[in-house]
């Protein structure tokens, strides 16, 4: 990923310089460089506020989110740095309940973080609520253009020609060709002990898969006295459960266009055949209650025991707990293995995050300190911030040998025994992850954990970059409310298939599917997506 170019930075610094003298561009050459001196991107703002505190309000829209600020060395050493304090503010229940009530009461905390899918992205946006970071930048603190990725702010920037989101954990094309260690964070996981017990069987075909539940459950129908989960996934809700829908999708290798066209993923004729796999799966009673009703916390417990027999998961949501049984029950600990393939075999296409990021950030007007509050992004963005939020503090967290960082082993046993504790004490990590810079972190890149380096390396070969289909339709439009009302159709669906009764059953849910989506305006849906990945392509210079 690139910087934006330092003479590109001293341009706008001297072009800034001049309007705010009044004396429009024509500035003389000596007034110009007193305009450059004020406001030199040599000089960062957060290092000229650093003994100013100030608390900001940051609202994250994840529920499991629990990480506080003040009591662990690198948010301490990061409030020495920059004067910032930070007050987390997350949903207690319903993330979409919670930030639209924000956005109805116009209380939008000084930052806001979520996906950068969600709607409310676009609604803030359009309804005037978040700053442009561009004009924060020009007014306050034009280090952002030093510290800011060229291709995100490109890929970000409006119509109006402002950026209002800055996304975190972004990749581009190039950036996979130049990295062979990115990998996905899609896994298709089993517990080694069970799946060695049963004869290691290929379970790439809808068979083999079906096979090896049966027999893992057969053999060990109990985890200390608790019922073995049989298939494990991440959460069912309003959008469906991605690991029964994108993830799947994904490990049989569904096309995401096909001619030119936005492809109907749902309607693949390998991806229904794995469906109704999964359903009978169901009818033999060997897709558990907890899949259809735990939340994230519920299913971590069960992790840390080794209650799941296999998952299509997201390892690192499961990596606190793969080192806690590492730890504590090591030979029940996941691993990798080749997952549901299409019928001719084809290599899983795993993708990693495109260009869009994870999450994006934003900054509320209702923010009374906005000089500040980009001056704090800004360093979150710069290289000491992202050596904090990854590494942490020299001396408590790791120490430099022959000029590289290396963490303490003490740290690092904390990190593989108790993440909570972790984080509590160092805070690093990517504890703070809202505004992490995976590739910029690859240059301080550590070994990988032994708990964990199978399942991260498992994914090198299979990732490809998909990018180009991670648009979302404009915010109030008649296709992205069709859309939305497509996708909770969807999530009411995908539960009913997988525990019909009958194949027959299934094919009647699955036409009663596509006849209501049909009539919500699915083909104008399609269209408005055609219309969109030609512009990322575009956009992107993908051919």
């Amino acid at each position: 990923m690139r910087r934006i170019s330092k003479g590109s930075v001293v341009a706008a610094v001297v072009l800034l310089g001049a309007c705010l003298l009044g004396t429009g561009c024509a500035e003389s050459g000596q007034e110009a460089q007193e305009a450059a001196a004020l406001t030199d991107e040599e000089i960062p703002g957060w290092q000229k506020y650093a003994e100013e505190p100030i608390t900001f309000d940051w609202y994250v829209n994840y529920s499991w989110f629990t990480a506080g600020w003040g009591e662990n060395a690198v948010s301490k050493k990061i409030t020495e740095e920059t004067g910032v304090s930070i007050n987390f503010i997350t949903p207690s229940g319903n993330e979409s309940e919670k930030l639209n009530a924000l956005i109805a009461a116009d209380s939008l905390p000084d930052f806001v973080t979520l996906g950068w899918w969600e709607p409310q992205v676009n609604e803030m946006i359009e309804k005037d609520m978040v700053y442009a970071l561009n004009e924060l930048a020009d007014a306050y603190d034009v280090y952002f253009y030093q510290v800011s990725d060229e291709d995100a702010v490109n890929w970000y920037t409006q119509a109006d020609g402002n950026i209002y989101s800055y996304p975190n954990s972004c990749f581009t094309a190039k950036d996979l060709e130049e990295h062979k260690d990115i990998g996905s964070n899609q896994t298709f996981l089993v517990r080694k002990d069970i799946y060695e017990a049963i004869g290691s069987p290929d379970m790439t075909t809808p068979e083999g898969f079906q096979a090896a539940v049966e027999k893992a459950y057969e053999m060990f129908p109990e985890v200390d006295g608790e019922k073995l989960i049989p298939v494990g996934a991440h959460v069912f809700d309003n959008q469906g459960n991605v690991s029964f829908d994108d993830y799947l999708m994904n490990f049989l290798a569904v096309p995401f266009e096909k001619d030119g066209e936005i492809y109907d993923r749902y309607t693949n004729e390998d991806y229904i055949t794995w469906l109704k796999m999964f359903r009978r799966l169901g009818e033999e009673g060997l897709l558990a209650d907890d899949i259809f009703i735990d939340q994230r916390i519920q299913m971590e417990e069960k992790m840390a025991k080794g209650r799941y027999f296999c998952m299509i998961y997201q390892y690192t949501d499961m990596a606190a707990q793969q080192k806690e049984l590492y730890a504590n029950y090591p030979e029940r600990i996941y691993m990798a293995v080749d997952g549901p393939q299409n019928a001719a075999g084809d290599d899983h296409t795993l993708t990693t995050t495109g260009i869009n990021g994870w999450t994006v950030t934003l900054i509320s007007k209702n923010c009374t300190h906005p000089e500040r509050a980009i001056a704090f992004l800004d360093y979150m963005l710069s290289e000491q911030g992202q050596l904090r939020i990854s590494l942490g503090v020299e001396g408590e967290t790791f120490d430099y040998e022959d000029g590289k960082p290396v963490v303490k082993e003490e740290v690092n046993a904390l990190l593989n025994a108790n993440r909570a504790e972790y984080d509590r004490v160092y805070g690093a990590d990517d504890t703070y992850w809202m505004l992490q810079d995976n590739v910029l972190q690859l240059k301080w890149k550590q070994e990988l954990p032994e708990a964990l380096r199978q399942i991260m390396e498992w994914s090198y070969p299979y990732v490809v970059y998909n990018g180009q289909y991670d648009s979302f339709l404009p915010y109030d439009s008649k296709e992205a409310y069709a859309d939305s009302k497509i996708t909770a159709l969807w999530s009411r669906t995908l539960p009913q298939l997988l525990l019909a009764e009958s194949d027959e059953r299934f094919d009647e849910i699955f036409a009663q599917f596509l006849e209501k989506r049909q009539a919500y305006g699915f083909e104008e849906v399609q269209a408005a997506k055609t219309e969109l990945m030609k512009q990322a392509k575009e956009k992107l210079g993908i051919k």
